[in-house]
Parts: C-alpha cells; sequence; structure tokens
C-alpha cells in the first residue's frame, strides 16, 4: 500500500479554498424547527441516514414539543417514533436524560456554551458544534461526521484517526470564516464526487486530471 501523503501548509489550504468556493453553499442537512429539535434530530442522526432522521422527525416533533415532554417520556413511547434508526434504544434514552437535564437545569433550555453541551447524554464535540452552529451562530469548531474523517485522510488534509484530531488539523488549514460550514462541504464534495467506495477522480477539482491536481488519493484503489 502506498505511503500516506499528508498536505503541506500551502497545498491544503489552496485544496480548502477550491472545496469552499464549489461547495460554499452547502449547509446542514437534518430539518428542524427549534435548538431542542435540532438537538434531538443530531442525536437521532448519529451512523443513520440523514433521509430517514429527515422522515421521521416531523410526527415526533409534533408529539413532543418541549424538554418537559421528552424528559416526561418512556423510552418506549419514543420507540414508537424513532425505531427506524440505529440504536434506537440507546438514543431513546439519551434524549430523555438530556431533557431531564435542561429541564433540572436549564430551564427546559438548549444551553449555548461547549462544556455544557458535552455534559448532556448522547453528545459529544460533533453534536456539540453542530448545534452551537446552526442554533446559536456560535462557531467553536469545525463538525467532524463520517464524511470528514473519510475525506480529510483522503485529501491528505490530517493523518489523525480521532475526530478530535482531525477538527485541531482543519482549524489550522481553513479560514476561521468557513469553519461553520466546511464539514457540509467536505460532505456534499464525497456524496457527489469523492464518494466512499470508489471516488470519481476523473470529476474532481482537485483530482489527477484538474487544473489543480492536489489531492494525494490517499487510500484509493479504484477511481472513476
Amino acid at each position: 500500500m502506498a505511503a500516506f501523503v499528508l498536505l503541506d501548509g500551502r497545498q491544503a489550504r489552496r485544496a480548502a479554498e477550491l472545496l469552499e468556493r464549489a461547495y460554499g453553499n452547502a449547509s446542514y442537512y437534518l430539518k428542524f424547527g427549534t435548538p431542542l429539535e435540532l438537538m434531538v434530530a443530531a442525536i437521532l442522526s448519529a451512523q443513520t441516514r440523514d433521509e430517514v432522521v429527515n422522515a421521521i422527525t416531523p410526527e415526533l416533533f409534533r408529539r413532543y414539543r418541549t424538554a418537559r415532554d421528552y424528559a416526561g417520556a418512556g423510552p418506549e413511547g419514543l420507540m414508537k417514533y424513532i425505531g427506524r434508526v440505529s440504536f434506537a434504544g440507546a438514543k431513546a434514552k439519551n434524549i430523555i436524560g438530556a431533557c431531564r437535564i435542561l429541564v433540572e437545569k436549564y430551564d427546559g433550555a438548549v444551553p449555548r456554551r461547549m462544556e455544557e453541551l458535552l455534559e448532556l447524554p448522547g453528545i459529544g464535540r460533533k453534536t456539540a458544534n453542530t448545534i452551537l452552529i446552526n442554533a446559536y451562530g456560535i462557531v467553536e469548531g469545525i463538525p467532524v461526521d463520517t464524511w470528514v474523517i473519510k475525506l480529510s485522510g483522503r485529501i491528505g488534509f490530517s493523518r489523525g484517526g480521532k475526530p478530535d484530531e482531525i477538527e485541531r488539523d482543519l482549524m489550522r488549514i481553513v479560514d476561521r470564516e468557513h469553519w461553520r460550514n466546511f464539514g457540509y462541504v467536505l460532505k456534499s464534495h464525497g456524496k457527489s464526487v469523492c464518494q466512499s467506495q470508489v471516488p470519481l477522480c476523473s470529476r474532481c477539482l482537485i483530482g489527477p486530471g484538474s487544473d489543480a491536481p492536489i489531492c494525494p488519493r490517499n487510500g484509493v484503489t479504484k477511481s472513476g
């Protein structure tokens, strides 16, 4: 297997700029109306396709409107609505547990501070970043999901194996003004071109046939 290639700072910044230019309109992909709805949808989305979450949340949100509604629910009640997502039982318990804390400590409101969000069940740094950015416009970092992990390694932005390491590397590369949507930029690029199993390198704006052949294609054994 070929050695991993990490882009140097200039190359990485150029690649990030080109991707941001191409997918700059990319935005968060789950549907919500309130910070609470966003928190619930984000918890449900772990290892579950966006389309599945967006299909089940309208009915869920009609039934449960406040943190108190969720806090007073039993897991079996939530399961009627969320049974299609992966690890539904664990997610139901996390949602109920998180909402009980919201009721007890924050008068039912979703907090606006990273350290407070990280205390809630089912919420790691990726989800906390997602809530802060999309509910409150507070940008402290870059949400790192499975697409960001895959493409950050493939493109050579980071050799990190953990989301926190990858986030730190991306924050050094990407202009702060683009932190809020860069994860969605990578996801859009992944779904349209840099696909999981067989990336379409011949169509890539930083691929081998482009005007900016920057991407080292780490781990790619077959491409289109």
